[in-house]
């Protein structure tokens, strides 16, 4: 793998926004000095992933996932470090200089990246197949007679397979891509006798890509329609690179309309998103015709937590996809329906009634989703007091779905009104449920966690602290202090970094992450500079990044409605100079009563009676020193 200059990673390093760069990911909400959303990287439901503007880091509170916009990039699309600085080059408009960039750079690269390279070069050879090849010309017809515009083309990357066995994978042999990628990405199938043959042949290409725009995979859809052992679509297969219940189609074009708008429209498949999106409706992405997944949600839900599925007039379809709906509902997130009318799909509809009228629409028949099925199962158990009995069963199940408990009565409430039935009833049914949940002894289908009804054991004590593990807590303290305010005046002209290295010169730290991170702000002051920030959150060390990240990260800031009502509440960079003071003398307090410990040990294995003396007299004033740093900090030491 090619190495990339140091000077180009700097670059990078400077000019990479964090905001900007989670921003493409997450929808971020301003509290305090810092940004705010849930975390991506797990499932939660209130937000306790942070970004730092002025750190330049991000750190979840929940996980622990922490660190600079590298990576991030490197954390939420599972990349290797060269990968996420060619990421947040290309962002930035900043020129990677390659060593070896001809087609045979692909085998100098990971198994992933090859995956992703083998990908990009089918993408770009199905475009121009469709453009400039003799067959091309079929897949134009059949997109224009859907009413795509060549900007939408271009737009999504549409390309063409031509109706010939080996295509694609003669061109991509003949252009020094490997066998073996093409296999694993499902672009080509192999058989036993060793004859290869192109997956897709004949159709038109929908290139899938992830969020940060590599493609992953393909959906691809036959244009001979008399071919009944065909299928209509078919999909590239799952790989390590493409796996269909992590990736939405026409998320990567869709997720900055997504954010601004603060809703996500959810159809079912390639042509609904391409209509829609050049009909301005640019906020759309489909499943693709599989089922809603979890992994799907919570893509959605790093840009809103509003989501409108489109469906068409097809009610069993609807039936069927309703316990994808429940996902979404367990996800905290707001969901509308919208149906058309039978026969039309979102595809249709819009072609049919033209742009302003199909928005209209969508704003006029938008309704929640638990009235919607609650209304839905109230038609078809009509008449009926055991279809009717049996449909309450199904909304409430829904409505258990719901974390947040305001929703859910505002929804039983509503749910009563259209079955005619009490409220109480629909309550005590999910109080049941509920019971019944929780005396399942192991995790259900829902993926909440449920508990036996057994007596619950009492807690096992704690187990006390060591004395390593409290002095590692003091030596910590020290180092969060050095890096969150090198420079802020203490007394005396010292900074802070000056006024604690002076303090502690013959401290020796006993932690190894924070011995070493000590030698590095030493050896920085030494050159006559101060260590920053900068300087551990891009260090080359993993660990030294990850803690730096931790320590500069603070889950806590002041309301602003303190200041709001004249509430004067000192910060800690008010109270630094006794903050500073109390951590050096806790530090070597705490040190003191080690070396105490360490020297009763050694006093065991003396037999010597004059040696004892001056090990009783060392010891001895150790103590006094013990006792003393303990009346300054007001801790009652045994005397």
């Amino acid at each position: 793998m090619s190495l990339i200059p140091k000077e180009v990673v700097d670059q990078v390093l400077v000019q990479a926004d964090i905001t900007e760069v989670v921003g493409d990911f997450v929808s971020l909400k301003k509290k305090g000095q810092n940004m705010w959303a849930c975390c991506p990287f797990h499932h939660e439901k209130s937000p306790s992933f942070s970004v730092s503007p002025s750190k330049g880091i991000y750190k979840c509170f929940g996980c622990g996932k922490a660190g600079n916009s590298v990576q991030f990039i490197m954390d939420v699309e599972g990349t290797s470090f060269p990968e996420a600085i060619k990421y947040l080059a290309k962002k930035y408009s900043i020129e990677v200089p390659e060593d070896n960039p001809n087609p045979e750079y692909a085998r100098e690269q990971s198994e992933r990246d090859s995956l992703f390279i083998v990908s990009d070069y089918a993408n770009k050879h199905f475009q121009q197949n469709l453009h400039t090849h003799e067959q091309g010309g079929i897949g134009q017809s059949y997109l224009k007679q859907r009413g795509m515009s060549e900007k939408t083309i271009r737009k999504f990357e549409l390309g063409y397979s031509v109706d010939e066995w080996t295509d694609l994978t003669d061109a991509a042999l003949k252009a020094g891509y490997q066998q073996k990628y093409l296999e694993a990405t499902g672009l080509t199938i192999a058989k036993e006798d060793g004859k290869k043959y192109d997956r897709f042949r004949g159709r038109v290409m929908f290139p899938i890509h992830n969020v940060s725009g590599r493609v992953v995979g393909f959906g691809a859809r036959t244009l001979k329609t008399n071919d009944k052992k065909s299928p209509k679509y078919l999909n590239s297969p799952e790989s390590d690179i493409y796996h269909k219940s992590n990736v939405l189609y026409g998320l990567f074009q869709a997720k900055q309309a997504i954010r601004m708008q603060d809703m996500c429209y959810m159809v079912e498949g390639y042509l609904d998103v391409l209509s829609l999106h050049q009909g301005g409706i640019e906020n759309v992405v489909a499943s693709s015709g599989t089922s809603l997944t979890e992994g799907q949600i919570k893509l959605i839900a790093r840009y809103t937590e509003n989501i409108t599925v489109l469906y068409d007039g097809d009610a069993a379809g609807i039936k069927a996809s309703l316990r994808g709906i429940d996902l979404i509902l367990e996800s905290g997130l707001n969901v509308d329906i919208v149906t058309f009318p039978e026969g039309e799909d979102p595809d249709s509809y819009i072609q049919k009634v033209g742009d302003t009228a199909f928005k209209a629409y969508i704003q006029e028949h938008a309704q929640d989703f638990i009235s919607f099925k609650t209304s839905l199962y109230a038609a078809e158990a009509k008449g009926s007091p055991v279809k009717k009995a049996e449909a309450i069963k199904e909304v409430v199940a829904s409505i258990a779905k719901i974390p947040d408990a305001i929703k859910r009565t505002v929804f039983f409430r509503s749910c009563s009104l259209i079955f005619d039935i009490d409220e109480q009833v629909l309550i005590s049914e999910y109080n049941k449920m509920q019971l019944q949940e929780r005396q399942q002894p192991q995790r259900g289908g829902s993926g909440q966690e449920f508990f036996p009804t057994a007596p619950i054991a009492e807690p096992e004590p704690e187990k006390p602290v060591s004395d390593l593990d409290m002095l590692k807590r003091y030596e910590r303290e020290i180092v969060r202090m050095l890096l969150n305010y090198p420079d802020r005046v203490l007394e005396d002209g010292l900074n802070t970094c000056q006024y604690m290295l002076e303090q502690l010169e013959d401290v020796e730290f006993r932690t190894p992450l924070y011995a070493r991170l000590m030698e590095l702000i030493k050896d920085k002051l030494c050159d006559g500079t101060l260590a920053t920030a900068d300087d551990f959150v891009h260090h080359p060390d993993q660990e030294i990044r990850t803690e730096a990240t931790n320590l500069l990260s603070d889950p806590h800031e002041l309301s602003h409605n303190w200041e709001t009502h004249h509430i004067f509440v000192p910060s800690e960079t008010d109270l630094l100079p006794y903050g500073a003071e109390r951590a050096v003398l806790r530090l070597k307090w705490r040190n003191v009563e080690l070396m105490i410990k360490g020297e009763m040990e050694k006093l065991r294995l003396v037999t010597d009676p004059q040696e004892q003396i001056q090990q009783l007299t060392f010891i001895r004033n150790l103590k006094t020193l013990h006792c003393q740093l303990g009346d300054m900090l007001g801790i009652v030491v045994n005397r």
